[in-house]
């Protein structure tokens, strides 16, 4: 899989899969929405943001899947 910057993407959540947008790759450790990350070049996380709320949210590479 190859998640690039604007690829669209789903995840799992809670309330069942959700739909968006990859915003930005983060590949070293950061902090996002109060909690902390500990990405890599080998384990990156992507921010993004939902079709339906425009949320944001920090996700490892491997739990999303492209649309």
């Amino acid at each position: 899989m190859s998640v690039s910057q604007g690829s669209r993407v789903t995840w799992n959540t809670s309330q069942g899969t959700t739909h968006g947008v990859a915003v930005e790759k983060r590949t070293k450790p950061f902090q996002f929405d109060r909690q902390k990350f500990n990405a890599s070049g080998s384990e990156p996380y992507w921010i993004v943001e939902s079709d339906t709320t425009g949320a944001r949210a920090a996700h490892k590479e491997s739990s999303l899947a492209l649309k």
